[in-house]
């Protein structure tokens, strides 16, 4: 006799029904620690736990996404699970088909012929014989090659799909790529993808539509029940309330695929996005992209600003706003950034947290010295066409200067044209850090390598350690994590 008892609710949920000692347990094995629940005031009123349940013992319900990780418990546990009730949706096909189906789809890139990685392949078979996947793939693996395979494969069944992108430059850029990887083979992107972003109007008869979340998170169930295939690029953005709550209305959307180049590293964020998307793939690593000349050759620079005794005594009670609002409005400190990029060879990408505390500052410092050089400011509130404008015009360019808003140029912009990243602005995410390396590792007609110099502030004293010199200790933890080459190097203001 079975223990557990599987069955379909639909395409987010299944139901895992057992004894309720069992579920008990099933309740406890999938609850986990959200990180910083401790400041939450629910948690601080004892209103909440400060854990995450997967698995509701009243509902029975867990992420279709979960069910590997179920399967574990009982082999652990020695109980049976009854699979009646279940079926898998998924495509049956070897790796040999799939590589026939790829390079029968002819792509390219700028009218050249693409040569499709190892990789690649693989990913595209996992996806397409799991139904569902996670695809860990960092920055220039070809994640958009891989997307518009999958999307070209599902068309031939004649299944909707949806592509959920965080900004509207992705929006762009995405179809952009999916008309470049089609542009010997006949397909025509403009026939069968439609954008969907700012006030155009939701309903379009076009087999694909790629949107940002902000333009569908508030739009009815009734919605996504035709979309039988759903991707989350940049999934890792995904933990945000509005996000999941996509996911959760496209209930008929057996197929799905996200795709992110990093992780935050704990394991709740990771389950989340299994459980919506599927398991784990990674595609390969950064550091193996970089080492078969796939990526540019990176060097950090970690430079660690030393401030005069009188501002580290002055400073030493600040708390960690105070902190933050005193370096990014620091007079000398934006100077050392201005000339640091000025004095670079090549493109450079300046990013900064704040808009007007911080980049506004920078933006107009650059512009008190007497240069020739072509300078853009981009933040939230600048519209797509000038961001898209300003990528264009870097990739043309050899001295441009991109000062820009982490929220608009750390996740997923694609400049092969890019020599230098300056870290403007303090941060310990992981994936913030990461995502930004990854739009200086390109490799263009006229680049191979970039430098990244990201700026760190020692305003310490005594005993006491201020609170952006820790993150930017954990920076370097990453880089070393990465197997990055980095140097730090002290300077004086």
């Amino acid at each position: 006799m079975s223990d557990i008892t599987i069955s379909n609710k639909d395409s987010v949920y299944l139901k895992a029904q057992c004894e309720p000692s069992i579920a008990q347990e099933l309740h406890s094995h999938f609850s986990f620690d959200v990180p910083g629940a401790k400041f939450h005031p629910l948690f601080r009123n004892k209103v909440w736990d400060g854990k995450l349940h997967l698995y509701s013992m009243f509902t029975k319900e867990l992420y279709v996404g979960l069910k590997p990780y179920l399967e574990h418990f009982a082999e652990v546990n020695q109980y049976k699970i009854d699979y009646s009730n279940y079926i898998e949706t998924s495509d049956a096909a070897s790796i040999e088909v799939v590589k026939e189906f790829v390079a029968s789809l002819k792509l390219a890139s700028q009218g050249k012929v693409l040569e499709v990685r190892d990789y690649q392949i693989e990913a595209i078979h996992k996806a397409i014989t799991d139904g569902r996947r996670l695809l860990l793939s960092p920055t220039g693996s070809g994640k958009s090659l891989i997307i518009y395979s999958l999307i070209r494969w599902h068309e031939q069944f004649g299944r909707k799909q949806l592509i959920i992108v965080p900004t509207t430059s992705l929006v762009e850029q995405l179809y952009s790529d999916f008309q470049d990887y089609s542009s010997i083979n006949g397909w025509k992107a403009s026939y069968n993808c439609y954008r969907i972003y700012g006030t155009v109007t939701k309903q379009t008869e076009m087999p694909i539509t790629i949107s940002t979340w902000q333009s569908l998170h508030r739009l009815p169930k009734a919605y996504f029940k035709d979309f039988k295939v759903v991707y989350g690029d940049e999934c890792h953005l995904f933990k945000a309330k509005s996000l999941t709550t996509i996911m959760h209305k496209c209930v008929n959307s057996p197929f799905r695929v996200g795709t992110t180049g990093t992780l935050d590293g704990t394991k709740t964020h990771k389950l989340v996005l299994e459980g919506l998307f599927g398991q784990v793939h990674r595609t390969t690593t950064t550091r193996e992209l970089m080492d078969s000349n796939k990526l540019a050759d990176l060097k950090i620079f970690a430079i660690i600003l030393q401030y005069p005794d009188q501002i580290r005594k002055d400073n030493k009670t600040f708390k960690y706003k105070e902190e933050l609002d005193f370096i990014v409005q620091h007079t000398p400190r934006n100077k050392f950034i201005r000339n640091l990029a000025l004095d670079q060879k090549g493109n450079t990408l300046v990013l900064y947290q704040l808009v007007e505390k911080h980049g506004k500052l920078l933006y107009d410092l650059f512009w008190e010295k007497d240069t020739n050089r072509q300078i853009f400011f981009i933040h939230g509130g600048t519209d797509t066409e000038q961001r898209e404008e300003a990528r264009r015009i870097t990739e043309d360019q050899n001295d441009a200067i991109i000062i820009a808003s982490y929220g608009t140029f750390s996740t997923g912009i694609n400049i092969r044209n890019l020599h230098n990243i300056i870290f403007a602005s303090p941060s310990k995410s992981r994936i913030r850090n990461l995502q930004s390396i990854g739009r200086g590792l390109r490799i263009g007609d006229r680049k191979v390598s970039c430098n990244l110099y990201d700026i760190g502030d020692d305003m310490s004293f005594k005993t006491r350690k201020n609170y952006t010199l820790y993150h930017m200790v954990e920076r370097i933890k990453i880089y070393a994590d990465e197997e990055f080459d980095y140097k730090t190097i002290k300077v004086d203001i």
